[in-house]
């Protein structure tokens, strides 16, 4: 036994050797295997961004190029201050290996001279045509603008470019696709005088001008010269960041491949792509060679050292194993003293880790942290429901991009440095940032405040978190608040107006009985549209929080109903007897009082915004809106709604210049549509073929129970339920007919200009204008 024991610890030790060796020698040949992996990887994706560099600049080129020669297409008479202010904008735009844009013109030989004195006379002065022989048709630069410091455009003015096969080409080309389009490789004129070791093979980009007449006529080109080397190395002096050897290859017209342009960074490249890039009418072969030692991810002594640290600890483990097995039982005792510790740590560590995990799942604000790179540490769901976006981004230049990300003006993209996160990463704690967030999962956009913190010193590395929160509905709540604040200090002073100013009258009369009585009569009358002002205000806050009684209801009686009670309100005042009509209508699942509101408003803006002497006249009727719904449709011939009225129709005291003709809150319509899409349908207004307009929404059909419906409680409580229907109730019934008609006795008030302190009398003095605007 005790021999049996002595060549225990070798025996352990040995085995632990030779298992840290062959553990340590294929975690360096993984090691080794995912570097080159990754090498490829990143070859791959600088190959591709070099070609969406070369075709993001060729695009841009072609775009520019086509935009001034749509501008000098509108001149019928351009000379060279036409031609130099059309494109200055070019020296600005950072155009990488152009030489110089020029505007050229076809001329027949015939027409030499007289295109030249022509052309002198619109500021070319110097101008001399050189015409090439054996061509009937000459293509002459006319105007000519050197970019990026190029001095040689004397050399081009007056040669005949239809002389040189590759750009003549292209130019017919343009003309007879009326397209822009490129030209084989070529050496341009203004660099045939340079010596041979400083020429390069370029190109040229030529958009046609043509008039925008119904028949246009062809005037020339504007055509720019683009030289090969410069291009590729200012395009892949970035891209390449000092690691990629490239060379551009272009396919002329007849197939052959033309070598244009090469650029070296030195090393022994070993990796090798070649991409074809689309350039107009042409293909480019862009081709990409790298040292995979200096590509991110291929250098670095990683395996090496891992083969250090793997021998080092195979040595000590081994160590460790001879030591504790010849340990005896004293040492055992302890080592199993040790692994019962480190289990409870263990399972205290995993249940805390559960307990994190749990609350991270549970809480409804985002959570989001981050490491000093900006790679994504730990995301609840909470935060990814609220970004719209499933997967993290880890690289924060795309951040803006990737999750939609713009200041609260929801227009300007939120910049990098104002990102929360970011500023949190610098040391900076942030409280209360709004960023609006809008991509594929919140089209709609969400407004979020957000708060962040440097991560603390105790998590073992350095980061950020952040806490953000969907304050969209605060947001807007607060404005519909400020509006209303706004509107009620307006509104609600012109009827104290208007009875401050009869009673006034009314103590200047005292002597007559009768006319004291007619001005507190109107004092009353003024007090009443203040009442019914705030009852439709109530009205409007109880359509969005009130509880839905939903149920099974036919339309049609409902309909008949308000038809004849508006008719008969109308006909009690002295208005005219309105026409009205029902068409077939389906029961369906609605809240009866809520829905009678909404019928109420439209009907009554039907009879109410009519021309002066014309009768008004209301059809409602119903049409299919989707498996299960119907499309409830209220058409009037009334004066109509101006087209770029209707899409703020509906908002929340919206009241147009031409609006003061007629009495309203701004409300009604709002109003609509909050009851309308509680019962999950949609409204909106459109002409009417007649004349007037067609107000339309949907509801659920009878019998439906499945539908969109939204806010509608389980146990409704029956005393506020109460309170809440009586409130809008009143506003209905009172709002109706103070609305009907203007107030009696107003036409009486004296025909001065209308007082700046009676805001209210202004409105009802001034003409009704040509349109219609509904509440």
């Amino acid at each position: 036994m005790e021999g049996r024991s002595r060549y225990t610890g070798p025996a352990l030790a040995a085995a632990v050797v030779l298992a840290g060796l062959l553990v340590t020698l294929l975690t360096v040949a993984g090691l080794r295997a995912a570097q080159r992996e990754n090498t490829r990887r990143v070859m791959d994706q600088r190959a591709q961004m070099a070609v969406a560099a070369v075709r993001a600049e060729t695009d841009r080129y072609r775009t520019l190029l086509e935009t001034v020669a749509a501008g000098l297409a509108t001149d019928e008479n351009l000379t060279w201050e036409d031609f130099d202010q059309a494109s200055a904008p070019l020296d600005a735009a950072g155009l990488l290996g152009v030489a110089a844009v020029a505007y050229v013109v076809p001329v027949r030989t015939a027409e030499v001279p007289a295109a030249q004195a022509y052309w002198r006379a619109h500021g070319a002065s110097g101008l001399t045509l050189h015409p090439a022989t054996g061509r009937d048709e000459h293509y002459f630069p006319i105007f000519t603008r050197a970019l990026a410091g190029d001095e040689a455009g004397s050399r081009v003015q007056g040669a005949d470019l239809g002389a040189v096969a590759q750009p003549a080409a292209a130019l017919d080309t343009a003309r007879q696709t009326m397209h822009g389009t490129v030209s084989d490789t070529y050496v341009l004129l203004r660099d045939r005088g340079l010596p041979a070791g400083q020429r390069q093979q370029s190109f040229v980009f030529a958009a046609p001008v043509w008039t925008r007449a119904n028949d246009p006529v062809f005037r020339g080109w504007v055509v720019l010269g683009l030289r090969g080397g410069d291009f590729l190395q200012g395009v892949l002096s970035t891209v390449s960041q000092g690691q990629l050897n490239g060379s551009l290859v272009a396919v002329n017209s007849d197939g052959s491949r033309v070598p244009v342009a090469e650029l070296a960074v030195g090393g022994e490249p070993d990796l090798h792509r070649e991409r074809p890039v689309p350039v107009g009418d042409h293909t480019w072969v862009l081709g990409l060679r790298a040292d995979s030692t200096r590509l991110p991810g291929a250098g670095g002594h990683l395996p090496a050292t891992v083969l250090a640290c793997g021998l080092g600890l195979t040595a000590l483990l081994a160590w460790l194993v001879h030591v504790l097995a010849t340990g005896r039982s004293r040492a055992r005792d302890r080592v199993e003293e040790a692994i019962a510790d480190l289990r409870t740590a263990e399972a205290e560590s995993r249940k805390q880790a559960g307990l994190l995990g749990a609350i991270m799942t549970t809480i409804g604000d985002g959570v989001s942290v981050v490491d000093d790179r900006g790679r994504v540490l730990l995301e609840n769901p909470a935060a990814q429901q609220l970004m719209g976006v499933t997967e993290p981004s880890d690289n924060p230049a795309d951040w803006q991009e990737h999750y939609g990300a713009f200041r609260p003006d929801g227009v300007t993209p939120l910049p990098l440095d104002e990102m929360p996160l970011i500023r949190a990463l610098r040391g900076e704690p942030i409280d209360g940032s709004e960023v609006i967030i809008r991509n594929a999962g919140r089209p709609d956009g969400v407004l979020l405040g957000i708060d962040a913190r440097p991560l603390d010193p105790s998590a073992g590395q350095r980061g950020a978190v952040a806490v953000f929160r969907d304050i969209t509905d605060l947001r807007r709540h607060e404005t519909d608040l400020a509006i209303f604040a706004g509107v009620v200090a307006h509104d609600l002073k012109a009827p104290l107006a208007i009875a401050r100013g009869h009673c006034e009258l009314a103590v200047d009369d005292l002597g007559d009985e009768d006319a004291v009585r007619g001005s507190l009569q109107r004092i009353m009358l003024a007090v009443d549209r203040m009442d019914a002002l705030i009852e439709t205000l109530l009205a409007y806050s109880t359509a969005r929080d009130a509880p839905l009684r939903i149920t099974d209801m036919e339309l049609a009686p409902l309909v008949r109903e308000v038809l004849q009670e508006r008719a008969g309100s109308l006909r009690s005042a002295g208005g005219p007897a309105p026409e009205w009509s029902v068409g077939e209508l389906p029961a369906v699942r609605a809240d009866p009082a809520l829905l009678r509101h909404v019928l109420d408003n439209l009907v009554g803006n039907a009879f109410k915004y009519i021309r002066p002497g014309a009768v008004p006249r209301a059809e409602v009727t119903a049409e299919p809106a989707g498996a299960g719904w119907t499309r409830i449709v209220v058409t009037d011939a009334g004066i109509g709604i101006p087209e770029q009225e209707k899409p703020r129709v509906f908002e929340s005291f919206h009241r147009a210049e031409g609006a003061t003709g007629y009495a309203g809150t701004g409300l009604g319509l709002a109003i609509c549509r909050r009851i309308v899409e509680r019962h999950g349908g949609v409204i909106g207004v459109e002409d009417n073929a007649g004349g007037g307009t067609r107000f339309f929404f949907t509801l659920p059909l009878a019998g439906i129970e499945e539908v969109a419906m939204r806010h509608i409680p389980k146990e409704p409580a029956e005393e506020d339920d109460a309170q809440v229907r009586a409130a809008l109730d009143r506003a209905l019934a009172e709002r109706a007919a103070m609305l009907d008609s203007r107030l009696p006795g107003l036409s009486a008030l004296p025909a001065a200009d209308p007082s700046a302190h009676d805001p209210a009398a202004a409105r009802l003095r001034a003409p009704v204008p040509d349109h219609q605007h509904q509440d």
